[in-house]
């Protein structure tokens, strides 16, 4: 199993932004870089894509884009549209790359080649904030699991947590409510969605993130990525190359920090 070696997270503790890139790397010869780059996105998928109440295209994603251009020198673009029209507005070159919250699944890669990862989406517990809970199989034997039935959380706890009590809810508000109520010891979910929810209101500021993020390869280890039509290569090397550069340069740790006040890592 892989899991986040860091100490465990409260509301209250200053978000530490994750890294994609190994600086390690050599930097492949990415040729000469595009001059436009035309983006295609949604506008309703906060934080990552949105309109701000003046009407501004804004969010993660948008901001990203915008940041990998200047680093490239590129002239760009940005054409929204739903995203069930995002893949075919690609196909059809009304655009060059989907910036949306893409994964690189069996069935996108055989249309499409993707940019390196930009936004991981590990799996997270979460436990009542007076509570220390240290979130791994040895600790949670015969303890209860609030969890949402029939998804990936739910098989991973089948697997490696196979002495704790699963309890699996229809939904996730009844598993959360099981965590709130004191019914479950802890909740396991997708932490980018926790990350929002211990910062909203629902949560009551009644929890905190246990132990750190879980990666295990198979389960969680599928992020978001910017796609690309399979022929694309250059516009793929070069926005790669963007990416690793404006993670060094801490452009990357500047947009993570605006847009995620509790880091799901």
């Amino acid at each position: 199993m892989i899991a986040g070696q860091g100490v465990a997270q409260t509301a209250r503790d200053y978000p530490v932004p994750p890294n994609f890139w190994d600086p390690r790397a050599t930097t492949e010869e990415t040729g000469v870089p595009p001059e436009t780059i035309q983006f295609l996105a949604t506008d309703d998928y906060p934080p990552f894509s949105f309109r701000d109440s003046t009407g501004r295209l804004t969010g993660f994603n948008i901001d990203l884009a915008r940041a990998i251009c200047e680093e490239l020198n590129a002239a760009c673009s940005m054409r929204i549209k739903s995203f069930d029209a995002l893949i075919p507005a690609l196909m059809r070159e009304e655009g060059d790359a989907i910036i949306a919250g893409l994964a690189p699944t069996e069935a996108n890669l055989k249309t499409m080649r993707f940019s390196d990862t930009y936004v991981g989406l590990p799996a997270r517990f979460v436990a009542l904030r007076d509570e220390e809970v240290q979130a791994i199989p040895e600790e949670l034997d015969g303890e209860k699991i609030a969890v949402v039935a029939g998804t990936m959380h739910e098989r991973f706890l089948h697997r490696f947590f196979t002495l704790s009590d699963i309890a699996a809810y229809e939904t996730r508000d009844e598993a959360r409510a099981a965590l709130m109520e004191g019914k479950a010891k802890v909740y396991f979910g997708d932490g980018l969605s926790l990350s929002f929810w211990l910062n909203g209101a629902a949560s009551q500021n009644c929890c905190k993130f246990a132990g750190g993020p879980w990666l295990e390869p198979g389960y969680f280890d599928r992020g978001l990525s910017i796609a690309f039509r399979a022929d694309d290569a250059l516009r793929q090397r070069a926005i790669d190359d963007a990416l690793r550069r404006l993670q060094a340069k801490g452009t990357y740790s500047e947009l993570y920090l605006r847009y995620f006040p509790i880091s799901f890592y």
